[in-house]
């Protein structure tokens, strides 16, 4: 039988099949962080089950981290004691740690590729709904529980139902200024974030083809932002060559070994999936939301709808907006540009491209927060520190940041910030806080104007 991406990946994984019931699948690598691992380790503990393969769990310090002095002592009690419970976990087990100072620390969605530690065909999991980030790279990666972290770590296996398949095909050529990140914003917008719920969602077509793997990356992360359990992309040419000579890659005869296995992995051509969509590349644009989820989205130079319900209108209230309103001209004060979704090399790539020779506006706060030390260290390599300190911006060290305020960079109550982070519900940036989601480069152009502003038309 003809078999998709997805297919291929998962039954290969697959130990058992509870009868009548959910299926055991096999986990390749398992991702930890500070703040939901803690409790998985100490159920362990309490019931003397020791870790089944601890060489195959990455750990990394990321959503409590400070972004400035890192080398002083967590200021936080909170966020010190779980960054201490991490490293204490990760020593008594003989996990390698990757944690504040070190090297390769970083958001865990963005050092697991960076390193080569993802690779096609695998399976992932981690206690973070944005795991799906991996499956950029043709894997099945996505979010589970504490009790699912407790699980994995027991067995190197989850028990979990099998999701049903979505493919969504863009093609054509986007118009220029459009993302990644507006790419995925747009799909939201137009299915709605309930519309991938039950579905595992396969990306194709020439606009993802033509992608880099960066971002390919931004794509998958925010799938889970439909209510899918993960998104993934074939592998092809470009994840090869993104993958060839990373730390934890394959070498040599290896790698082409693993490349011709790789190759194998794409949908077959007849396959069935139990859903698609199509779209047009030349329909997008650059988008923003203006809501309180990620589907309430519209293209930069539309206007609000004028839908009639109470969830829609309570949204509208808490972001201080009306229906039928242009957010055009809208003054903003705080700009974020981070996060697992776009906090890679390439983003900050194109934010110092925009605002070389440019300064920001008096009004505006912005910063940038690299996802990784690789990236930081790239930042300063390639000389675009420089650009963002004269350009009036805020580098930061690496950390989940303001994505989602679990450290001290928090946007204060009632403000807007348009942000590349990928949700936007009410208090996630700070108690009180209005989030703006957008691409690098809007939020770049709204640094510099103090205000949203249509860039497909201004530039």
């Amino acid at each position: 039988m003809e078999k998709t991406l997805f297919d291929k990946v998962w039954d290969s994984h697959v130990v058992t099949t509870i009868k009548n019931g959910p299926q055991v699948l096999y986990i390749d690598k398992h991702l930890i962080h500070e703040v939901t691992s803690p409790q998985a380790f100490q159920e362990l503990e309490n019931r003397n089950i020791p870790l089944f393969r601890p060489k195959q769990i990455v750990a990394t310090a990321d959503h409590n981290t400070p972004t400035i002095d890192q080398h002083l002592p967590v200021k936080d009690e909170l966020s010190r004691k779980q960054l201490e419970q991490l490293s204490i976990n990760c020593k008594k087990n003989n996990i390698e740690l990757y944690g504040l100072g070190h090297q390769y620390n970083g958001i865990v969605h963005v050092i697991a590729p960076e390193l080569g530690i993802t690779q096609p065909g695998m399976t992932m999991v981690c206690g973070d709904s944005h795991t799906s980030t991996h499956g950029a790279f043709g894997t099945i990666a996505f979010g589970i529980g504490t009790s699912q972290v407790a699980q994995v770590m027991a067995s190197q296996s989850v028990i979990t139902e099998k999701p049903k398949t979505m493919r969504i095909i863009v093609n054509g050529k986007l118009p220029k200024m459009v993302q990644p990140k507006d790419v995925i914003l747009y799909i939201i917008a137009k299915l709605g974030t309930n519309s991938g719920t039950g579905y595992f969602i396969e990306y194709a077509g020439e606009v993802f083809e033509n992608m880099s793997m960066e971002g390919r990356m931004t794509v998958c992360n925010m799938s889970i932002e439909m209510g899918a359990r993960g998104g993934m992309i074939a592998p092809d040419a470009s994840t090869y060559e993104y993958i060839k000579g990373r730390k934890f890659a394959p070498k040599e005869q290896e790698f082409d070994k693993r490349v011709a296995y790789w190759e194998s992995l794409k949908t077959d051509t007849n396959a069935i999936f139990d859903l698609e969509f199509t779209f047009d590349a030349t329909d997008i644009a650059p988008m923003i939301t203006y809501g309180t989820n990620p589907g309430m989205g519209i293209k930069i130079g539309e206007t609000i709808p004028t839908t009639e319900n109470e969830s829609f209108e309570k949204s509208l209230r808490y972001m201080g907006f009306e229906k039928g309103e242009s957010l055009i001209n809208q003054s903003i004060n705080y700009v974020f540009i981070g996060s697992c979704t776009n906090s890679r090399i390439e983003d900050f790539r194109v934010v110092a491209e925009y605002i070389k020779g440019k300064k920001k506006a008096l009004n505006v706060n912005a910063l940038i927060v690299p996802g990784s030390q690789l990236v930081a260290s790239q930042i300063k390599e390639e000389g675009l520190e420089s650009i963002f300190e004269e350009a009036g911006f805020k580098l930061r060290q690496p950390g989940c940041s303001a994505c989602l305020a679990m450290n001290d960079d928090k946007i204060p109550e009632g403000e807007y910030c348009v942000s590349t982070s990928n949700r936007n519900f009410e208090g996630r940036q700070g108690q009180g806080s209005r989030t703006i989601l957008a691409s690098p480069l809007v939020a770049a152009s709204v640094a510099i104007e103090g205000k949203i502003i249509d860039i497909s038309t201004t530039f």
